[in-house]
């Protein structure tokens, strides 16, 4: 049984202030737990029998057997399935990210929790390694951020610093800066790197003005065909996807 005060620690960590107090967060299911288990350190797991008498082995963590009503009362999620993690916070380390040499994503500024987790799958799914966030990116502990990466925040490291300093720094070096506009060259005619950073706006602005004069290839992701009148634009995620599947290509194209 778990008592009222784990239950009150889980629930408390749905808020960022007491994930950055405790330096933890929670994530929930079969899959996600599973596949983050081997990648964080858990310091609580909460699961039903019939989960735990399938695992061949459980990391070296408090572990509390519950039933489906008492796992209902603490998850987060509408329909629970059989087991929450609470996970310590990674130490992840931004001078690990080499723009310089591979492909990174920043994002500027997105809000949305289920747009951040799409685009942290994306990475993953795209080998992108790093993503460097502004610091009013939403955070990537909230739990549903956490569920929406479906388990690729195992392979994915996020950073947060103030990106017009870090994008200035990489600048310096001669990292290329790409970035998605309305007013921007066609990205299937431009010629690609296979390493830099590709700069990410936020769902209503975009990209704020002081990171914009800093970024050397803007670029357009066109409509078809060109004269239809369509929608004004992109979701973030869905341009992040297009734009990450374009610069891959050109690598295979160029093996």
């Amino acid at each position: 049984m778990l008592s009222k005060n784990k239950q009150k620690y889980i629930r408390s960590l749905e808020l960022k202030k007491q994930r950055k107090e405790e330096k933890a967060f929670v994530a929930e299911g079969k899959k996600l737990v599973g596949d983050m288990l081997p990648a964080f350190s858990c310091n609580l797991l909460v699961a039903t029998r019939e989960w735990i008498e399938r695992q061949k082995t459980l990391p070296a963590c408090e572990l509390v057997e519950v039933s489906d009503e008492e796992l209902q009362r603490i998850s987060f999620q509408k329909n629970p399935q059989e087991v929450l993690a609470v996970f310590n916070f990674p130490q992840w380390d931004l001078s690990h990210a080499k723009p310089e040499q591979e492909l990174t994503l920043a994002l500027d500024g997105v809000q949305d929790p289920g747009n951040m987790g799409t685009i942290i799958r994306l990475a993953d799914w795209f080998g992108i390694e790093h993503i460097i966030c502004h610091t009013d990116t939403v955070d990537v502990f909230n739990p549903k951020t956490v569920q929406a990466t479906m388990g690729a925040l195992a392979h994915v490291q996020i950073h947060y610093t103030h990106l017009t300093d870090y994008l200035e720094e990489q600048k310096q070096k001669g990292t290329p800066l790409y970035g998605t506009f309305l007013k921007g060259e066609c990205i299937y005619q431009k010629e690609l790197t296979s390493h830099g950073i590709l700069i990410m706006g936020n769902e209503g602005n975009g990209v704020r003005p002081e990171v914009e004069r800093l970024i050397d290839e803007k670029l357009y992701i066109p409509s078809y065909p060109p004269e239809r009148e369509t929608s004004e634009s992109l979701n973030v995620a869905i341009a992040t996807s297009i734009v990450c599947a374009e610069f891959r290509r050109r690598i295979t194209m160029r093996v």
